[in-house]
């Protein structure tokens, strides 16, 4: 005579059926299921033992509906952030929460390196000087009615010359640069 093999929850028999083994004793498949798979945050069904089952604070999802909030694209092998409770992937979280450049219109991902100046953003390597056309980085520059321009090219442009030298702020001695002749 054989000793029986039954769910330690309903009682059934588990020959012939799948069964899953725990500390407690063997399960049935539905018993397992309804005793110990969490609920998934999304679509509220449970997440049964042959799901993969996704967990981010204090949440557990099913692989299928672990997915951006905007775009729907899943989450499971991508980067992303949560933003008042909401899974967004990357493309979606910088298109809504990033800085445009304002010379190229992309947007000014987070951890690179960018340039604001009069409420506007900038990549570094799309901050050009008007004049020559050279990135300014961190050099000084001078604005002027919505251009900027690195220091030498104002000069050239716009900065006042000696009537006789032609030079920029030259003069007689005494006299420094930007004074009237």
């Amino acid at each position: 005579m054989s000793e029986a093999f039954d769910c330690a929850k309903c009682s059934e028999s588990l020959y012939g059926r799948k069964y899953i083994q725990t500390d407690n004793g063997p399960y049935c498949v539905p018993c397992y299921d309804n005793t110990f798979a969490n609920t998934c945050a999304e679509c509220q069904q449970l997440i049964g033992h042959d799901s993969r089952e996704l967990f981010y604070e204090d949440r557990h999802f099913h692989e299928g509906c672990f997915r951006c909030c905007r775009c729907q694209r899943s989450l499971a092998d991508e980067p992303f952030t949560c933003q008042d409770s909401e899974l967004l992937c990357n493309d979606c979280y910088c298109s809504a929460f990033s800085s445009q450049c304002s010379a190229c219109g992309e947007t000014v991902m987070p951890g690179s390196r960018k340039l604001e100046y009069g409420g506007q953003t900038w990549h570094e390597h799309c901050f050009l000087c008007s004049g020559c056309e050279q990135p300014l980085g961190s050099r000084s520059f001078v604005p002027d009615k919505g251009a900027h321009y690195c220091v030498p090219c104002y000069e050239n442009k716009f900065a006042p010359r000696c009537a006789r030298c032609s030079k920029v702020g030259a003069g007689p001695a005494g006299w420094g640069p930007w004074s009237p002749l």
